[in-house]
């Protein structure tokens, strides 16, 4: 199993905790370690707003725990109905993810000892407090997340076995099951992609100066991802047309998989144009058909989905998806070349991308 940098954060933010309850003598610093591990977030935004929910958390789970125990005692039924209470309380105020540690927060401080009760119950409810402030401050200092190393790498990487599996489809020669459990594989992949793509417009909202260069760079990664997905879609649609797609004439089964070539050829200079590996003078037309070769490929396309003369009704239908399929996929690789020709050209300097691959 790898280990990532979030588990070594986690292991951290919990010794730093510890430590400081050590440090400012807490009878029970192991609170302190429980807190922590509850605050620690992926990334520096979300750790400033856990911070906030958990500090607000506390204090209600606090107030609750401290208010029952004063009027009714702590009976276990009495700890189970401030509970209910709070997350009541929790739900309404719209501070679920804070929710877990309240619960903690009014276990520990009900069940401290009866003597000097305001006294343990104020300890251990800033010692809740410490945990939280180590967490943040751990994910503000240590191993700041390169999100756009790995945004970038999740990105080229599922592109680069779309591109794979698209090949072989065009030349009919993916094997169906494999290419069936990879489309699920290729899915998810997609999911987690978008999810990095979250993390990244965060970190770059939030805690960096907004300026036209650093919004650009965010719509650019966005392109990138709406280009994969539009191959993606040409891949399911290939998959689940493909007998369709090897009747069709060979003269159309020939322009087709040349067209698509050329596009996964561009999308591929795409990606390392944004590195800065290609020159900014390449352009779409550069390496794609002319006018003449598109209208012919959109010209033989029309004419199989006018013959009418098959078994399969919805076949003219499910041509016209690969066909608009094509083309859309050819837009979203023009937008991007536009977005990335537009940045390289107004923001050279801030222009200089250093992602491993």
């Amino acid at each position: 199993m790898k280990l990532g940098a979030r588990m070594l954060k986690t292991g951290i933010a919990i010794t730093l905790a510890l430590y400081i309850a050590q440090l400012l003598n807490m009878p029970s610093p192991i609170f302190t370690g429980i807190a922590a591990i509850f605050a620690i977030q992926p990334t520096i935004y979300r750790s400033y707003l856990s911070v906030v929910e958990q500090v607000q958390g506390n204090i209600i789970g606090a107030l609750l725990a401290i208010t029952f125990y004063l009027l009714f005692g702590s009976h276990l039924l009495i700890v189970g109905l401030a509970a209910i209470v709070a997350i009541v309380i929790m739900v309404k105020l719209k501070l679920e993810n804070s929710i877990r540690l309240a619960l903690v927060t009014i276990i520990v401080i009900m069940e401290a000892p009866a003597e000097q009760f305001l006294y343990f119950a104020s300890l251990r409810t800033l010692s809740i407090f410490i945990g939280i402030l180590a967490a943040f401050l751990v994910n503000f200092i240590f191993l700041p997340p390169k999100y756009e190393t790995k945004l970038f790498q999740s990105i080229s990487s599922v592109t680069e076995d779309i591109l794979k599996w698209i090949r072989l489809t065009t030349r009919f020669a993916s094997e169906d099951q494999l290419l069936k459990k990879d489309i699920g594989s290729i899915k998810k992949r997609i999911t987690q992609v978008n999810q990095l793509y979250s993390m990244y417009e965060e970190e770059r909202r939030y805690f960096k100066k907004t300026d036209r260069a650093k919004l650009r760079k965010l719509v650019i990664y966005r392109q990138m991802i709406q280009v994969t997905q539009k191959s993606f879609d040409i891949l399911k649609l290939q998959q689940k047309y493909e007998n369709i797609l090897h009747k069709v004439p060979e003269s159309l089964q020939v322009e087709t998989r040349e067209r698509f070539d050329y596009l996964l050829g561009f999308h591929e200079q795409l990606l390392l144009k944004y590195l800065g590996k290609v020159r900014q003078e390449v352009e779409l037309d550069d390496v794609l058909f002319g006018e003449s070769d598109r209208d012919r490929l959109r010209d033989l396309f029309i004419n199989e989905i006018r013959k009418g003369d098959t078994e399969d009704v919805f076949q003219p239908y499910h041509l016209m998806r690969i066909l608009s399929g094509i083309i859309e996929y050819e837009e979203q690789l023009e937008q991007l070349d536009k977005l990335i020709r537009t940045y390289q050209t107004y923001h050279e300097k801030e222009s200089q991308v250093h992602v491993d691959i």
